[in-house]
């Protein structure tokens, strides 16, 4: 069985923070070796997944910077380092063949990266599939496009192995639950339990929550893994603090 006191511990947060402003390239394979070098991404796998995702398709101003960039509608790319992050928290459940759920998919950069991180290479049977979900149906769009701006992604979305949905993320996607990993993007208001409902058993969820919908916890957010095991009892662990744009209704029109 997977213990939580295994996992992926990353820096306490000022010295994440500090460390970024170190970490900026001029390329995409100089942004991730930095990296990688700080530790900031430990995992090999969760390295080569990144470095065949081209941020410059993803990212409309300083792609290869480590910090948060705005894409529109009030949304935001998270940090590189903060992608890694995710990725390693739930590399144990991102094996080839899993599906996965990627809510507030946004520019649909680590969308693509869960998908390398479980395809297969080519002819396997392993071949995963992630759901990146969004409630504006402008960056499910541009999801799309900006992942047709190279062949594996054009090729990941036309086999099916990757699919953006215009819906309401807090409600997950039962059509092609149960999922082995759950990401999301965005801050909760609480731990939904619908997401935890539509987690294999064993199955992992990574989700920003803020603090007021925790009882005991001082103020900000915090990222919160939630265990499903494969008896089916259910284990919460609140992580290190964060901030991320709310996971809302989507704005009217």
């Amino acid at each position: 069985m997977f213990r939580l006191s295994r996992i992926f511990k990353p820096p306490r947060q000022i010295r994440t923070l500090t460390m970024a402003w170190y970490c900026s390239g001029s390329t995409n394979t100089e942004l991730v070796e930095n990296l990688f070098k700080v530790d900031l991404i430990k995992n090999e796998r969760v390295k080569e997944a990144m470095l065949g995702v081209d941020r410059a398709h993803y990212a409309p101003s300083r792609p290869y910077s480590d910090s948060p960039q705005p894409i529109g509608h009030g949304a935001t790319i998270s940090a590189p380092h903060m992608h890694g992050h995710a990725c390693e928290y739930l590399i144990e459940h991102l094996q080839p063949g899993a599906h996965v759920l990627d809510i507030g998919s946004g520019s649909g950069y680590l969308t693509h990266v869960l998908a390398n991180l479980v395809t297969g290479p080519p002819g396997s049977s392993e071949q995963g599939k992630v759901i990146g979900i969004d409630h504006i149906s402008e960056l499910v769009e541009l999801a799309r496009s900006n992942m047709n701006k190279s062949k594996q992604g054009r090729e990941l979305q036309d086999s099916g192995h990757v699919k953006f949905i215009t819906a309401d993320g807090r409600l997950g996607w039962k059509e092609d639950a149960p999922y082995d990993a759950i990401h999301v993007g965005a801050a909760a208001e609480t731990l939904h339990p619908v997401l935890i409902e539509q987690l294999r058993a064993p199955g992992r969820l990574f989700i920003p929550v803020e603090s007021d919908a925790s009882p005991g916890v001082s103020g900000g957010q915090y990222i919160w893994v939630v265990d499903k095991r494969a008896d089916g009892s259910v284990h919460k662990e609140k992580v290190f603090q964060v901030s991320y744009v709310p996971l809302t209704n989507a704005p009217r029109s």
